[in-house]
């Protein structure tokens, strides 16, 4: 039996004349990537679980231009900008949640100079948000003893400074976060970012997951947490050529959170 989940578009919301609560920006990881849309799935499920009203663009939403503008061309990331802007100031948008923090960034710190000012949030700061307001209650009873370790994604920590909300949500899950030697300011990129996912490695006795993937074994986890799908895919990859997939996982916060409470 295939899952029904209720996920209005802001199309939708309009002719009823309702604002949603917050526009969830699905982004092309979550939309076209498999593993990705799990964690899409897990965050609307949280979400329909707690009530929030939200609404996503659907089709009309494009990518946001990040990897574009990381890879140099400026001139298509403004035109994909700008397009997007288009859609959220018609829908007259005002709080964004995303669960990529290539889109979070991007939207939150480049979009405001060409006319896009919105509320930005990224996921996991959210889901703090419905835990401290009592609106979402979880047990972590399924986590208690596990060994969790979180990577930070580059474009959340050094990039825009969150580095508790993720791991509060891991302590609430009664675990045992454990942290690697490099993380927070400190952590390591998986090595996607600056859409380096896109491109051929370059010559090197080393590829950057592996490299951090090394990391994350060494506090020898159950899981290893992340917050963005790149990341996921990337230490995913790296726990497989270790040979260790059948007794790690890699899972998003929102799943993490979506399994605690069975959703």
């Amino acid at each position: 039996m295939s899952e029904v989940l209720h996920v209005p578009t802001m199309a939708e919301m309009m002719a009823q004349g309702k604002q949603p609560e917050v526009l969830f920006w699905v982004g092309c990881a979550g939309s076209f990537d498999d593993r990705a849309k799990k964690i899409t799935k897990a965050f609307v499920r949280i979400l329909n679980r707690a009530n929030v009203q939200f609404a996503v663009l659907g089709a009309e939403e494009s990518c946001t231009g990040d990897p574009a503008k990381r890879a140099g061309n400026e001139f298509l990331f403004q035109m994909q900008a700008m397009m997007n802007i288009e859609v959220l100031n018609a829908y007259e948008a005002k709080k964004i949640v995303t669960a990529c923090p290539h889109c979070f960034n991007t939207l939150k710190n480049e979009y405001p100079e060409l006319g896009g000012k919105y509320e930005v949030i990224h996921h996991t700061e959210f889901l703090k948000s419905l835990l401290d307001t009592g609106r979402l209650t979880i047990e972590g009873g399924q986590f208690k003893g596990k060994k969790i370790t979180f990577h930070d994604p580059c474009y959340l920590g050094r990039a825009n400074n969150i580095y508790e909300a993720p791991r509060d949500l891991i302590q609430k899950l009664d675990a045992a976060l454990v942290e690697m030697k490099r993380s927070r300011a400190n952590g390591l990129c998986c090595g996607a970012g600056g859409a380096q996912m896109f491109k051929d490695a370059e010559p090197g006795n080393k590829e950057v997951n592996i490299e951090r993937t090394e990391d994350a074994l060494e506090t020898k986890p159950d899981i290893i947490a992340a917050g963005c799908p790149f990341c996921n895919t990337m230490m995913t990859d790296g726990v497989k050529n270790k040979e260790k997939e059948a007794e790690i996982k890699v899972m998003d916060i929102a799943e993490l959170i979506a399994n605690a409470q069975d959703l």
